[in-house]
């Protein structure tokens, strides 16, 4: 058991410890600067576009939801919307559902 105590008494003693922890330090500022620059910031403008897009979706837009159905908005409230997909079949989605909004006449020729 005494080898355990001699080894820390020796960590402690040799001082270069307040050196190195501000290396680490130092190494961790451009590390997360780097993670920054290229994940959280695309993925936020991302985020934002998606947002933005929703918000903007109105009757008549053709749309691509998430699970890859085409669709022409026939109906449109605060939270969902309601999609024409068929001559006569209408299905009812929230608007965060929206993958994309597709240009005019899309939706007739698939």
């Amino acid at each position: 058991m005494d080898f355990f105590i001699n080894t820390a008494q020796a960590q402690v003693v040799g001082g270069a410890g307040a050196q190195g922890s501000v290396f680490n330090m130092l190494f961790f500022i451009p590390l997360f600067a780097a993670f920054y620059f290229l994940l959280i910031r695309p993925q936020n403008k991302r985020a934002k576009e998606q947002r933005e897009m929703v918000a903007k979706l109105g009757v008549g837009d053709e749309v691509a939801t998430t699970g890859g159905i085409l669709g022409k908005i026939v109906e449109a409230g605060d939270q969902f919307l309601t999609v024409e997909i068929a001559s006569g079949v209408n299905i009812k989605l929230e608007r965060f559902q929206v993958a994309k909004v597709l240009p005019k006449g899309t939706v007739k020729s698939a």
